[in-house]
C-alpha cells in the first residue's frame, strides 16, 4: 500500500501530489480495474491476443519510421 510522511513544513498539496504520483508508479489503480470485473477465460484470452496484435502493430510502425 502507498504512503506518503509529510514533511515539516510541507504543504498538504505537495504531499498529496506526491501520493498521487507513488500511487501511480505502483500501478495500484490499474490493478484494481483489472480485478474489479470478471473475464471468462476465452475472453481474457481473445483480449491477450488483441493486445499482442496492437503491440506488434505499434513496433512496425515505430520500425519503418525509423527506416526513413
Amino acid at each position: 500500500m502507498a504512503f506518503v510522511l509529510i514533511e515539516e513544513g510541507e504543504s498538504l498539496e505537495s504531499a498529496l501530489k506526491r501520493f498521487k504520483r507513488r500511487v501511480q508508479q505502483e500501478a495500484i489503480i490499474k490493478e484494481i480495474k483489472k480485478h474489479s470485473v470478471y473475464f471468462k477465460p476465452g475472453e481474457r484470452k481473445r483480449m491477450k491476443e488483441a493486445q499482442a496484435r496492437k503491440r506488434m502493430r505499434r513496433r512496425m510502425k515505430r520500425d519503418k519510421e525509423l527506416e526513413y
